[in-house]
């Protein structure tokens, strides 16, 4: 079986996602209501893993309660706080859980986050890691051969920056993560459209990778300054900030401005990837603007 989010990628449709933040304690409610809320607009929610090395609950246990009120998970996981056993275990666990998407990433450095004492482990990266969900969907033990209790079913994504200025580094290191097994590209915020169109001319579509295109919220100018200089590859060009801060509404004029990218987007791109931290229930008005206001499961 196919997930929502695996269906709609092999499809002729546009796909939409959305970013979905594990709340920073024990009681899961307000994150399943927001997903809840989007559910008629978004193919599929991914769940952040770490981000920003900062604590948050487990991204495997909010994609399970996620996937018990009918939605369908995008499982974040990150190398750098796990070694290889336990990112096989989680592995494993994820897809006897139901859990069909995986988005594999190398992790942000502990030293960004707020206990940067902590110990890095990063024993794999993302291309190992998506090696590792390839091999084990064939059944593939990693110490004897075969899996003894059956393959797992996954189904494979890793991230893209477009806004790398090394052309041939970037398509070199996607070339790796396609070989290993890469289905779909989810890419980090994007502010550009000609950024965008070049990356997928140029890296993407000769790669046959789909693309989510990441749409950023920003709330103001404040904000936006703030993420060109804590945020590695940010690139708010000025235009935008400058928008913002003359704006009497900077919230709304932030969801006019992802709006506009979403729909510029989808005329580039397979899909757009939409991210709203700590404001998810904002996702639905950049839809609305959009003009996406349902979507086909």
């Amino acid at each position: 079986m196919r997930s929502v989010l695996q269906r709609s990628l092999e499809s002729e449709g546009v796909t939409i996602t959305a970013e979905i933040m594990p709340p920073r304690g024990a009681d899961p409610s307000e994150a399943i209501a927001k997903a809840q809320k989007l559910a008629q607009q978004v193919h599929a929610f991914n769940v952040t893993d770490g981000s920003r090395a900062v604590m948050r609950m487990s991204s495997l246990a909010l994609c399970k309660l996620l996937l018990e009120a009918g939605l369908d998970p995008i499982l974040q996981v990150a190398c750098r706080d796990r070694n290889r056993i336990a990112l096989q275990a989680d592995l494993l666990g994820a897809s006897a859980l139901g859990i069909k998407n995986v988005l594999c990433l190398t992790g942000d450095p502990v030293r960004v986050g707020d206990q940067p004492e902590t110990r890095q482990v990063s024993d794999f990266e993302s291309v190992r890691l998506l090696k590792q969900v390839t091999d084990l969907n064939k059944g593939q033990d990693p110490v004897s051969g075969e899996l003894r209790d059956g393959p797992t079913n996954l189904f494979s994504g890793a991230a893209a920056d477009p806004n790398i200025k090394n052309l041939s580094g970037l398509i070199r290191r996607l070339e790796q993560k396609r070989n290993a097994g890469a289905r779909f590209l989810q890419t980090q915020m994007v502010m550009d459209p000609f950024v965008l169109e070049s990356f997928c001319n140029k890296v993407a579509n000769p790669l046959q990778l789909p693309v989510l295109a990441g749409v950023f919220l920003l709330k103001s100018s404040k904000n936006a300054l703030f993420i060109n200089k804590v945020v590695p590859g940010a690139c708010i060009p000025n235009s935008i900030i400058t928008r913002l801060a003359e704006s009497k509404n900077p919230t709304n004029e932030g969801i006019q401005i992802a709006a506009e990218q979403v729909k510029s987007y989808l005329g580039i791109t397979k899909g757009v990837h939409v991210m709203a931290i700590k404001a998810e229930e904002r996702i639905t008005e950049i839809l609305n603007q959009a003009g996406i206001n349902s979507v086909q499961q």
